[in-house]
């Protein structure tokens, strides 16, 4: 099982929901980043359940650091990030030993572990383990403030109400950074909050769609082919729990347009190529153009609904009904965009060190 992700800057988790605790391990880090412990507090209180339409099971999420950074910055050797568990009901998940849960994995799990899986809460397949990688990409983020590299992301689409686009993108990003849920438009917010509580009164629950912003990345990152900007960022994205459609620009939309229409221009402006009316993302073959970088991530709703449904009896092999136990999101889409922007900044990061080398975030 490999849990790691990464080049020049690698990233490994370790942890189940409902054991002890839940370790990142984050290296190759340029020496010198000044940590702002409050900022990852911050960005961990963005991934915290919020009010009715998250679930009851709050953590503290009270963080700790183990290497790496000594008199407030990072050391440049690898940093270990511990945060406990304290707030577990294993009870809740006994049935689960032998039962399924349809949408989960439940089932994949038994196949690849044969039964030895800690199967509580998920175990090593909870969203619960973002929590770390909330806290390793804070870092990240960190290193890419100081070369001027913003990211912000919003909920896009929720239950079927959307919110506006990005106008502004310097203040959209700021205001979006204030947020617990993530939308620039308050109505759409109210809609949104109104829809989930409705799902969660009904037993069940609603997915979105989350667009993300990069302000601020040069031209040249990421490389032709199989290590495109757009695979490597994919493949973190795609290991985030929930998240089961990635699109860059305009996506799938370009299918039905023509190519004068995507193709966008270049313009020289105060001495550099500039892109404009770009529809790529801010990509082409695989390598950022320097404009702002945009992608949006599909999450499913929780698999974990109040309704009975048929699966079956793992042990015995025999179907059987399953209402679910425990305390859960109907709707995980406002707590995931945390976790996106973690694992775009731990990307980026990786990227960057590659392109300019380990010392890039200090020059």
């Amino acid at each position: 099982m490999k849990s790691s992700f990464g080049q020049s800057v690698n990233i490994c988790i370790a942890g189940e929901s409902h054991g002890e605790a839940l370790v990142a391990v984050l290296s190759g880090l340029t020496p010198g980043i000044k940590i702002d412990m409050d900022y990852i507090r911050h960005c961990l209180s963005q991934r915290a359940p919020v009010g009715k339409i998250s679930t009851p099971r709050h953590e503290a999420d009270e963080f700790e650091i183990l290497s790496g950074v000594f008199e407030g910055h990072t050391t440049g050797t690898p940093v270990t990030i511990l945060i406990r568990n304290t707030n577990t009901k294993s009870k809740d998940y006994s049935e689960m030993a032998s039962a399924a849960r349809p949408g989960h994995a439940d089932f994949t799990a038994e196949a690849k572990y044969h039964g030895f899986q800690d199967f509580r809460g998920g175990g090593h397949f909870s969203g619960r383990i973002t929590a770390v990688l909330v806290a390793a990409g804070a870092i990240a983020r960190l290193a890419l403030k100081n070369k001027g590299i913003e990211i912000g992301t919003h909920i896009a689409k929720c239950a079927g109400i959307s919110d506006r686009y990005f106008e502004n993108v310097a203040e959209d990003i700021k205001a979006l950074n204030n947020k617990c849920f993530a939308v620039l438009s308050d109505e759409s917010a109210e809609k949104m909050q109104a829809e989930i509580l409705k799902a969660s009164e009904e037993g069940d629950s609603v997915g979105g769609v989350l667009e993300t912003v990069v302000s601020g990345l040069p031209a040249g990152l990421g490389e032709p082919w199989f290590d495109s900007m757009e695979s490597v960022l994919s493949h973190f994205l795609f290991s985030i729990p929930g998240i089961k459609g990635v699109e860059f620009g305009s996506g799938f939309a370009v299918a039905d347009m023509k190519g004068s229409e995507v193709n966008g221009e270049l313009r020289i402006e105060n001495g550099k190529i500039v892109p404009v009316n770009d529809l790529s993302g801010g990509i082409n073959g695989g390598i950022t153009n320097g404009d702002i970088l945009k992608f949006r991530c599909a999450v499913r709703p929780t698999p974990t609904i109040f309704k009975e449904q048929k699966t079956v009896d793992m042990k015995n092999l025999e179907n059987k009904t399953l209402c679910a136990k425990g305390r859960h999101d109907p709707a995980i889409v406002h707590r995931v965009r945390a976790v996106v922007d973690a694992a775009t900044a731990i990307t980026l990061c990786d990227m960057m060190a590659q392109r300019f080398g380990t010392d890039w975030a200090t020059k």
